[in-house]
């Protein structure tokens, strides 16, 4: 008898493809996908109920289905301000715990599956060359959507706990990337101009979607491997990936604060938070050896060529440079109020264009003007030394007189001030004391 297999999550493309590709397993009769949106992807032989993680109906699903494997790809790892996070606070934290102690009370379920993240490790300057599956940033270090990762790998251990026969797999995804994935690191690096932090250049390991894909159907129809690290072969500095992009950049100062954030949100990019601005400046490498040895996977793609394949569906270089020193100047405006950003890019060369036309003052010696023609065209043109022939029975005030030359008027030259003599009153008081000396 084959497998039946629930998979959560699959409005998303990711979800979809997981759920197609293991529709198409031998080992597989039934693939149910489960979601709050109905997704926009065909999921080929897979059925689609549509249902929240959080609703009763799952624990009734799970045993009238006699489903055998739950593939949990509902985790939200995005970040996420206000509202939006607190909905999906609940969607990571309260709908996994639901889902898996729908998970403990079924009794024909034998294997639980977890998409788990790379962000788990953290991001910081006293990071390790590569990461193991042993090491985790500390829970109350991490924030946000990274938090949550934390707490649903902890749910899952506490499921195991209470249910020994339960084989599970999670799997910490690097970040994922491809021409239909859209992540934040992809929106940043497809920017017309990137902020780089100055001083930093990251290191980053990325994993291509198809690869994601085919770890995850490794882990539904391979032996269970616990904790392990999926990452594609190989780094790529920050640098080199933006100039794989073929994008300009500009440096960012970090001592002013969350500079680069504020840079990022000029540029419509609101899902970066902390976690995302220290990968930016410290990266992250995971060593992915248990993944080669307990679960046989290796992936097609190296990290350049996953790159590669996601910036080729990048939005083509700004052409006019006139857009992108717009765009350096807001973000110069923003962190440097008073300032321009004439050093960030070189002033756009004018175009070369026609001759102006010279305007109806403008004469030269060699040509007539253009508005008044010639002398000899004129018939009537009257000169200073011999009248008008035409002018006679005009009156005085019909005769042409030149109009006389204004005489400069000679400047004032100043009156010197005259020098007054020493007044006398002071040298006859000293004529006097000189003669009551004597």
């Amino acid at each position: 008898m084959g497998r039946t297999i629930l998979v959560t999550g699959v409005s998303r493309h990711l979800g979809a493809r997981v759920a197609r590709g293991l529709a198409l397993h031998r080992e597989v009769t039934r693939v149910i996908g489960l979601d709050v949106i109905t997704p926009a992807e065909e999921l080929g032989r897979a059925e689609f109920v549509r249902a929240d993680i959080r609703n009763p109906v799952v624990a009734r699903l799970l045993n009238q289905a006699r489903v055998d494997t739950v593939v949990h790809l509902a985790l939200s790892v995005a970040h996420a301000r206000g509202r939006a996070r607190t909905s999906q606070k609940e969607d990571n934290v309260i709908g996994t715990m639901q889902l898996f102690a729908a998970c403990q009370q079924a009794s024909h379920l034998e294997r639980i599956v977890l998409k788990s993240t790379g962000s788990v490790y953290g991001s910081s300057p006293r990071d390790p060359a590569m990461f193991t599956e042993e090491q985790t940033a500390p829970r109350n270090r991490a924030q946000g959507s990274i938090r949550d990762a934390l707490e649903v790998e902890s749910y899952l251990r506490s499921t195991r706990r209470r249910r020994p026969d339960l084989a599970y797999s999670t799997l910490r995804l690097a970040n994922v990337v491809g021409p239909h994935m859209s992540s934040p690191l992809l929106d940043y690096l497809s920017l017309p101009l990137v902020p780089i932090p100055l001083g930093y250049d990251a290191r980053l390991q990325l994993l291509h979607e198809d690869d994601a894909v085919a770890a995850m159907i490794a882990a539904v129809t391979g032996p269970a491997v616990g904790v392990v690290n999926v990452a594609a072969q190989g780094v790529l500095k920050l640098s080199q990936a933006v100039a794989l992009a073929g994008r300009p950049f500009v440096l960012i100062p970090t001592y002013t604060g969350l500079s680069v954030d504020r840079a990022l949100r000029l540029g419509n990019l609101p899902r970066f938070g902390k976690a995302d601005l220290d990968y930016l400046r410290f990266g992250r490498v995971l060593d992915t050896s248990r993944a080669r040895e307990l679960l046989d996977f290796r992936p097609r793609f190296t990290t350049r060529e996953a790159f590669l394949s996601a910036a080729a569906a990048f939005p083509p270089p700004v052409p006019a440079v006139s857009a992108v020193r717009g765009w350096a100047g807001a973000v110069t405006a923003a962190l440097l109020p008073g300032r321009t950003s004439s050093a960030v890019l070189p002033a756009a060369p004018e175009e070369a264009g026609p001759d102006p036309e010279p305007s109806y003052d403008v004469l030269t010696l060699d040509e007539p003007d253009a508005q008044q023609p010639a002398a000899e065209a004129v018939p009537n043109v009257l000169t200073l030394d011999e009248p008008d022939p035409g002018s006679v029975g005009r009156s005085e005030a019909q005769t042409v007189r030149p109009t006389p030359t204004p005489t400069p008027t000679p400047t004032p030259t100043p009156t010197p001030t005259p020098t007054h003599p020493p007044r006398r009153r002071r040298a006859r008081h000293l004529s006097s004391a000189d003669e009551e000396v004597r």
